[in-house]
């Protein structure tokens, strides 16, 4: 294409763009629309980002009527705190004393504070490959032309939605702690591209929720995991993992990774988030009243949050489906509860701060959030 016709077509997809969201503004009167008594919420995240732009029946490649940074860079409050070229992962190629210098002036999960050097850079160098420093595959070839995303939190929001299709008809299905799947393949789906977790959330999901059907990590030939470093036990599960041996000290001493992530987990099954890109994510987006009581060296965004704002700055449209709404009272804690148990607020992180956040990126047009 000349360069004359590539800025026409830059000009069409704007103006396309600016319609969508201009009949989304005009149609929206606050962050979560109300519904009556017994009815859902009727729009669809294909409604919601265009009939021609998405096509979930068939998962197809096609362009993006209209990708989220554009939505981004209509609003001017969201616009101010996304930078989009913050590095969202971690790899062994940036190891140098300049980033330790760095990173160790911040506790975990922010930096490497009080951290074994020796570990850190033991694990890093093991992340060393391109499939490491990305979260899609490096190949344009195998990439979609829109990468379109479907993040799947555990809220009993799910129970009963019959969203497993619209899920499962996403390029990739992120799912993170207890992602029960068995027995709710009609509300979640099947399919899991990345699962998202800390050493510690995934273990208390396998102890917690064992009984209620989550046995086991998801464990699949294309699947990735994506590390959470929260502490310094996750540098050293990962270093174990991608060796294939027992945890050799700390918490986890004699843990066998391949139990968890299956024998063949090579180092290009995991990605592991930059410690730079959680504080960015909490100093901009969650920087929640929390970190000025005792509790702010607990205090740090949920796995859900930082999985959902980690595909809104590697994917181009985002759906999230079984986070907090604002009537969150309706429905049990988890989709796979048997009883319907209250949503529990604990002080290590700020559900109502992610509620608002999640309302307002819906309003925006920068993502659709699943409500009902």
């Amino acid at each position: 294409l000349t360069l004359g016709r590539r800025l026409w077509l830059l000009l069409l997809l704007a103006a396309a763009c600016s319609g969508i969201l201009f009949a989304l503004y005009s149609s929206t009167v606050g962050p979560y629309p109300a519904t009556p008594a017994g009815a859902r919420d009727t729009m669809t995240s294909q409604a919601f980002f265009g009939s021609n732009a998405l096509n979930f029946g068939t998962r197809k490649s096609r362009l993006c009527r209209c990708p989220l940074h554009f939505a981004i860079q209509r609003h001017p409050h969201f616009r101010r705190l996304f930078n989009l070229s913050t590095p969202v992962l971690l790899w062994g190629r940036p190891f140098t004393q300049e980033l330790w210098d760095s990173l160790s002036q911040h506790k975990a999960p922010y930096g490497w504070q009080g951290l074994s050097h020796q570990a850190i850079a033991s694990t890093l160098n093991l992340l060393n490959g391109s499939e490491n420093a990305e979260l899609f595959a490096a190949s344009k070839e195998l990439r979609p032309d829109c990468i379109r995303c479907a993040v799947v939190g555990n809220g009993g929001i799910l129970n009963g939605s019959r969203q497993g299709p619209n899920i499962d008809a996403h390029d990739y299905v992120f799912r993170l702690n207890g992602a029960v799947i068995k027995d709710f393949e009609d509300d979640v789906g099947t399919r899991t591209s990345f699962y998202g977790f800390t050493v510690n959330t995934m273990k208390n999901s396998l102890i917690s929720y064992r009984k209620l059907g989550f046995t086991s990590v998801p464990q699949r030939q294309d699947l990735h995991y994506i590390f959470i470093p929260s502490d310094i036990r996750d540098y050293v599960m990962l270093r174990s993992a991608i060796l294939g041996v027992p945890v050799p000290e700390g918490t986890d001493k004699g843990d066998k990774p391949q139990t968890y992530f299956g024998p063949e987990a090579s180092a290009s099954k995991f990605k592991l988030l930059h410690p730079d890109f959680i504080r960015y994510l909490t100093e901009r987006f969650l920087k929640s009243e929390l970190m000025n009581t005792n509790f702010r060296d607990l205090y740090m965004p949920s796995t859900g949050a930082l999985m959902l704002l980690t595909a809104l700055h590697t994917c181009d449209q985002v759906s999230a489906y079984g986070f907090i709404t604002r009537n969150y009272r309706k429905f049990s804690d988890h989709y796979f509860d048997r009883i319907k148990k209250p949503l529990i607020f604990y002080a290590n992180h700020d559900l109502h701060l992610e509620a608002a956040l999640w309302g307002d990126l819906h309003k925006a047009g920068i993502i659709w959030l699943y409500q009902r």
